[in-house]
């Protein structure tokens, strides 16, 4: 049984066009879309700021007692033929550079 579905997307700033390829975790219980803190530090991604930030909850619903998401970026996502601006938020993943919601 497949337990993990790896990808290779490109993943470009809107604001420099500087892009950069990343292996991404396909996964159908995340509601949303997230790079790692770190991965966006290291490339120098812009941060917008939330309004209100988002509180994380485990597969079991319960809150992640670590941290809340305080900020998103803005993207171009390019994977094979396809083309799509996306907001992500940043979050502290652990060794997972961007995690993908399989919808």
């Amino acid at each position: 049984m497949l337990r993990e579905v790896w990808l290779n997307i490109r993943v470009e700033k809107v604001d420099t066009y500087e892009d950069v390829t990343v292996k991404v975790l396909l996964d159908s219980g995340a509601i949303g879309i997230f790079m790692d803190k770190r991965t966006a530090a290291k490339h120098e991604s812009r941060l917008q700021k939330l309004k209100r930030p988002i509180m994380v909850r485990n597969v079991n619903r319960t809150n992640n007692s670590r941290e809340v998401i305080a900020h998103q970026m803005e993207v171009n996502v390019y994977y094979k033929s396809h083309i799509e601006r996306i907001r992500i938020n940043v979050y502290d993943l652990g060794k997972t550079k961007v995690i993908l919601e399989m919808l």
